[in-house]
């Protein structure tokens, strides 16, 4: 176990904030060297942009590899497997590798990869990170108590299902060695008590709940876990038994559905005022009940990008590099459930 490259994977709904906690991660590494595996959800690879030249030494741009070809859980022989051998043949190996998920994937099919052959003799899972949306799971957006949900299921009869939100919010709680209540700055003192409690409550003995604002945690309650997850596997139950891959299996099927959600691509010219423009973000994904929105922005007058990540009424942005290596335009990746209106959305987001 010593001799392994430990891996941490992080799971969490779409915009939770995985890619903020990693980059905190990344610019906090003290000296340690990261690789990172990122599963980018939608047509234009945000997620890999914000997170390059973060960790400066520690993580460079050849150390970040993205997996674009679907949900992490169901390429793991054509794309997951690949990448991780390319990765542990190298002369430099890292020091630990980090695995970003996307908000589709489940966590346990990945977890039960690590004991493929071709990996399992040099890096081990350090532990599953769980990164919740505070706020949204104190406004009821997902469902914890699976009996009531069950004895909910039984009294109405046209109800046969759960939704896919609470399917997968659950099973990555179930996966979870550490779960992170993100954004816990906008709760009261009795909101994070009882998420902290309902949390532990349906997670396995053990696992620790921890509170950040914006992802910033100390790498060092993040990595060095030590869980050897991908021997744990009994005890992380999923809420879907129909995926489960053999080591060698050629045919990847998924219990999922990745159609009921959807994302798309939104191309701006330049944008006068950044304080009036995230407002109007704001605005738009309260009006539409767009889950993540993310990507890149030009200010007028301004040489530098900016970029702009955004999850219920919270807008986060901030200059990253010139331009001049990238094209100066405006571009934007809307991600929700599927029925968005994008037409809308996107006059709203161009007028």
């Amino acid at each position: 176990m010593a001799q392994k490259i430990p891996a941490t994977v992080v799971t969490g709904f779409l915009g939770a904030g995985k890619t903020t906690l990693i980059r905190h991660m990344l610019q906090n590494a003290q000296g340690k060297r990261i690789a990172l595996i990122i599963n980018e959800f939608g047509d234009l690879g945000v997620d890999g942009d914000i997170l390059k030249g973060c960790g400066d030494e520690t993580c460079t741009e050849d150390d970040i590899m993205e997996l674009s070809n679907g949900c992490i859980c169901c390429t793991v022989a054509d794309d997951f497997i690949p990448t991780m051998q390319a990765l542990l043949e190298r002369e430099n190996k890292p020091d630990h590798i980090v695995i970003e998920t996307s908000g589709l994937a489940l966590p346990q099919p990945l977890i039960r990869a690590f004991n493929w052959p071709e990996i399992s003799t040099k890096v081990t899972v350090d532990g599953v990170v769980t990164v919740v949306d505070g706020k949204a799971v104190t406004e009821g957006r997902f469902a914890h108590n699976v009996e009531a949900i069950d004895a909910q299921r039984k009294l109405d009869e046209n109800l046969d299902h759960e939704t896919p939100l609470s399917e997968l919010y659950r099973d990555q709680i179930a996966c979870a060695d550490m779960i992170v209540v993100n954004k816990s700055d906008l709760l009261t003192k009795d909101e994070t008590a009882k998420i902290i409690s309902d949390l532990k409550t349906n997670s396995r003995e053990g696992v620790q709940v921890v509170t950040s604002t914006m992802g910033a945690l100390p790498i060092d309650i993040l990595l060095g876990q030590g869980v050897g997850a991908e021997g744990d596997l009994a005890s992380r139950h999923e809420v879907h038994h129909h995926h489960d891959h053999g080591e060698n299996e050629e045919h990847h099927h998924h219990d999922h559905d990745h159609d009921d959600f959807e994302s798309f691509v939104v191309d701006c010219g330049e944008i006068k005022d950044e304080k009036v423009f995230a407002i109007k973000i704001a605005d738009i994904i309260r009006k539409f009940d767009i889950l993540r929105l993310k990507g890149f922005i030009a200010v007028e007058g301004k040489p530098m990008r900016m970029t702009i990540q955004a999850v219920g009424p919270r807008v986060d942005t901030y200059f990253d590099q010139p331009f001049g290596l990238t094209p100066r335009q405006t571009k934007i990746v809307v991600i929700g459930q599927a029925g968005l209106n994008q037409a809308a959305i996107i006059s709203a987001l161009t007028k």
